[in-house]
């Protein structure tokens, strides 16, 4: 009954050994698999040089896992020292890590590398959407300024008009100075407001261009079939849009406006007063110096506007980078998690197949060092012991005798071994047939009765 549940312990490891080896083949050869679908993904050159070069290195690596997780299933759970499975833990370690490095990442990308490249190109996407709204805006911005310019516009050109039909501003109807200076004013904005109008239409065909570029590119992320020759069109796309978003920026028409809020005030030339009185001609100057002070105004005001515009963060210029498949698992490696957990558990999985021998060793020995010497024995050594036993009897050596010796001379540390009765020697000339002290000492014990009998038969 004790020795049940060890029995069925080892009978167990017996079944599950060839199981075991199973289990490690196939696992390696995944990892074989995957780990050249990954290499494939990375190396460039000749189809059939990319393909011989991706067999050899997945060979390599799922005979290395074989090997290796078969060395420490032979090995690791017979070691019984700290010491010993300190140094296996360190090793079994060392291996994992190598595992991981040579292919586990490989794996993951053979995994979730398509899904990583279009990751990538989706955020890549988001990226290039924001500038292009951010420049759409910035070029837009002038137009915030267009209002205020066709006030300006209107009020001159009424002036001028009021001016010719009833000289409300000199006294004097006519076109004179005046009214030459109010229509020259009203002219400079009308052209100004013709700029902003004509950059509205330029900005908004650009920016028709970008989202068009923008639903191509999302297009290629979503479309089916090989990542590679997408991610090739995609990067021509990228680089269309980048062209449309610089000419966005530099469409902006807020420099122009800049420079020619300046010209109002700074090249500012009024005409000279053409009355036919002394009179006349001073209300004139009058007149023409208070429109030189509002152009002053409308110059200062639409400078404040239009450095406001420019004042504004410019778009920088976007880049786009190309990944392969085990680069963009590497980057989006927290997007992939269960991937990853996959290639990994594919790799390390004979590591807990290796634990679980280690556990059952364990659990046997320590059920068998609880049991008696006898208990523990074989049937085999059982045999091979009596037979010592009858050889021994046969001699007409006392056993008893001998196994009491033994026992005192080994209480007595130090004591040489000069006394040892001719039963010991006769015992050390026949040892290549026993098993040891021990075992003579449990064999004794157990067949004491059957050798008294027979040294009685002998009489």
């Amino acid at each position: 009954m004790a020795l049940g549940p060890t029995q069925r312990l080892k009978d167990g490891i017996v079944a599950v050994e060839t199981m075991t080896r199973f289990a490690l083949a196939v696992l390696a050869l995944a990892s074989g698999v995957y780990t050249y679908l990954g290499v494939r993904s990375i190396l460039d050159g000749s189809p059939t040089g990319v393909f011989f070069a991706a067999i050899i290195y997945s060979v390599s690596v799922s005979v290395g896992i074989y090997a290796f997780w078969s060395y420490m299933a032979r090995f690791y759970p017979h070691i019984t020292s700290r010491t010993g499975k300190t140094a296996m833990l360190f090793v079994m370690a060392c291996g994992a890590a190598m595992i991981l490095a040579m292919s586990s990442w490989l794996n993951a990308a053979a995994l979730a590398g398509s899904a990583a490249v279009e990751q990538h190109l989706s955020e890549t996407i988001e990226g290039y959407s924001a500038d292009l709204d951010r420049a759409h805006q910035n070029a837009l911005a002038a137009q915030s300024l267009l209002p205020d310019i066709q006030r300006a516009a209107e009020r001159f050109t009424q002036l001028a008009a009021v001016e010719r039909q009833s000289g409300s501003l000199t006294g004097t109807t006519g076109s004179g100075s005046v009214v030459q200076l109010l229509s020259q004013m009203a002219g400079q904005m009308r052209s100004l407001e013709a700029g902003i109008n004509g950059s509205r239409e330029q900005v908004t065909e650009l920016f028709e261009q970008g989202q068009k570029r923008l639903e191509t590119m999302r297009s290629l992320v979503s479309a089916p079939g090989r990542i590679e020759p997408r991610a090739d069109q995609f990067s021509t796309e990228a680089v269309a849009l980048t062209g449309v978003i610089s000419s966005l920026t530099q469409t902006s028409i807020a420099p122009s406006i800049r420079r020619a809020a300046d010209d109002l005030s700074l090249g500012f030339i009024a005409p000279v007063a053409d009355g036919t009185d002394a009179n006349l001609i001073n209300r004139q100057d009058q007149v023409m110096a208070t429109v030189r002070a509002s152009v002053a105004a409308q110059s200062k005001a639409l400078a404040k506007a239009a450095d406001n515009i420019l004042g504004r963060a410019p778009v920088e210029e976007r880049r786009f980078v190309p990944l392969s498949s085990a680069e963009a698992v590497l980057t989006y490696a927290q997007d992939f998690i269960p991937a990853w957990a996959g290639a990994i558990s594919i790799d390390l999985l004979p590591g807990v197949m290796v634990f679980i021998l280690a556990v059952a060793h364990a659990s046997i020995r320590r059920q068998e060092e609880k049991l008696p010497y006898a208990e523990r024995i074989t049937a085999g050594e059982l045999l091979r012991a009596l037979e010592v036993q009858r050889a021994l009897a046969a001699k007409g050596v006392d056993l008893e005798a001998a196994v009491a010796d033994r026992k005192k001379d080994g209480s007595r540390d130090g004591e040489p071994d000069d006394t040892k009765p001719d039963a010991a020697k006769a015992e050390d000339t026949t040892g290549e047939n026993a098993k040891g002290d021990d075992e003579l000492t449990n064999i004794t014990s157990l067949d004491a009765r059957s050798r008294r009998d027979r040294q009685n038969e002998d009489r």
